[in-house]
């Protein structure tokens, strides 16, 4: 198939649309929706997004942006349809599938964006830092440290995301143990594993669990079903390799590391219990309006904006005063009354930050996935996937192949196939995705994250000596939500 993707590429810059789309020699019908799959322009189409895929998945090696290849591979697809639709006056078709997808990414974008919004106010205000520097003045051991970063990335990953729970876990490790390689590979396994179990029993936790719920297949409150499965997948490989943490303690001057981040900025906690207002908006007007989440969360961000406003009124004032006291300044034994005062607060500055190639890879992903599903393809591997497999089966399988595939993809498909699924297959395929990339340091965002974070520390090599542990727990924990959970299949 990729030879033949790599002939059509060539194919597609020599030839007009019409004649490439009926490369296999088939004729496409124009009464209604058309079946590409067996056209060459839907084989080029596959093609394109595995080549672009691979490049995501290389993305450590050739240092491209994982968005750029996804982004172009989204653009020629949907151009290609459009084209294929034009030429057999069907436009209104491709027009009216493009624009449904666009829809779905936008409300995902847009609750992302809250949501990052709201964590790097946060940071910006200095609570992560105030909390890495709390553990590290309590001088834990390095057994006690790969235990609590572990446990404080389960339970804070279902609100803050997994990814930018890893990342802040990380933090602390590489500052604590810095030098201890292998200590810091295990700990960014155990990192990764923790923070995507914990993810995968909440709807704010992953993208996977967030698309379910925004799709209307569980409940909120049923996801919490998974909590126990997901106990279960983090500790049970926690358990195995903290046998082989040696109990010493980190050196004695790395306490001196972070002192000065103890304190936090003004508004630190007001921000935090505003986030969690507006998860409490999203979730109730799920429920009690049945509006989307993302109404909620947009209603969240009108909360930030209004109490940045005065975060900023009231941080411009203490600058002006500080301002006047330091033009009285003589002593030059004392600090600068002005250096004492931290900048106006900025709520455009937490959105400047968020990691826009991220955004723009979910589009590229789900752009691409909704554009094979329009030509057919989701159609083919549902009927082959859950047609010869048992659901539980299927959805066990999908959740290693997420290991290699990243699993935003993966949960769009089966989403976009639209199984008639119950409440315990859903939470399954929930459960399988969110964890299942955890296996391989390429299979979820937090571990190519933390490739990057922790260069030369946490390598593919490293992840993939403790990948039997972390099946382990992955299978154990899908064995515990099918008994315990029996009533919901």
């Amino acid at each position: 198939m990729f030879t033949r993707s790599i002939v059509l590429l060539f194919g597609l810059l020599f030839f007009p649309l019409g004649a490439f789309a009926a490369a296999t020699g088939e004729t496409i019908a124009s009464s209604s929706t058309m079946n590409l799959t067996n056209t060459g322009a839907g084989w080029f189409c596959v093609g394109l997004f595995v080549i672009a895929y691979a490049f995501v998945m290389l993305e450590e090696k050739l240092h491209l942006r994982k968005s750029k290849p996804v982004l172009a591979a989204a653009g020629i697809i949907w151009v290609i349809i459009g084209g294929l639709y034009t030429q057999h006056e069907q436009s209104a078709l491709a027009e009216q599938a493009f624009r449904h997808t666009l829809l779905e990414f936008a409300e995902l974008m847009l609750f992302l964006l809250v949501a990052m919004t709201y964590i790097n106010a946060m940071d910006e205000r200095g609570l992560f830092n105030a909390l890495r520097g709390w553990m590290i003045k309590k001088g834990f051991s390095y057994r006690q440290l790969f235990w609590l970063t572990g446990f404080l990335a389960f339970f804070i990953s279902p609100i803050a995301d997994n990814l930018t729970t890893a990342l802040l876990m990380c933090a602390v490790v590489l500052k604590i143990a810095e030098g201890e390689k292998a200590f810091i590979n295990m700990c960014c396994v155990n990192i990764i594993v923790a923070a995507n179990s914990g993810g995968a029993f909440s709807p704010f936790g992953d993208i996977t669990t967030l698309m379910v719920w925004q799709a209307g297949k569980v409940d909120f409150f049923t996801f919490f079903h998974l909590f126990i499965p997901s106990l279960i997948n983090f500790l049970i490989p926690a358990a195995i390799m903290s046998f082989f943490i040696a109990n010493k303690k980190p050196h004695k001057d790395a306490e001196d590391l972070f002192l000065e981040t103890l304190t936090y900025k003004e508004g630190a906690f007001p921000i935090m219990f505003l986030f969690l207002a507006t998860i409490a908006s999203a979730v109730l007007g799920h429920i009690l309006i049945h509006m989307p989440p993302v109404l909620g969360m947009m209603l969240g961000l009108a909360y930030l904006k209004l109490y940045g406003f005065y975060l900023r009124k009231k941080g411009i004032v203490d600058l002006k005063k500080a301002e006047l006291a330091s033009s009285d300044f003589i002593s030059n034994k004392d600090e600068n009354p002005i250096t004492k005062v931290p900048l106006p607060f900025d709520v455009f500055q937490p959105l400047a930050r968020l990691e826009w190639d991220t955004l723009l890879f979910f589009y590229g992903v789900i752009m691409c996935v909704g554009g094979l599903g329009f030509m057919g393809y989701l159609t083919l591997l549902s009927e082959s996937l859950y047609g010869n497999f048992s659901e539980t089966v299927s959805n066990v399988s999908l959740g290693l192949v997420s290991a290699i595939i990243d699993n935003i993809p993966v949960m769009y498909a089966v989403l976009t196939m639209a199984p008639d699924f119950s409440n315990g297959q859903w939470l399954l395929i929930t459960l399988t995705t969110g964890v299942g990339g955890s296996m391989l340091s390429i299979g979820s965002a937090a571990g190519v994250a933390l490739m990057g974070q922790a260069r030369g520390y946490y390598t593919f090599a490293g992840h993939l000596k403790w990948t039997p542990v972390v099946a382990l727990g992955y299978f154990a924990s899908v064995y515990a939500h099918l008994w315990l959970n029996q009533s919901l299949f």
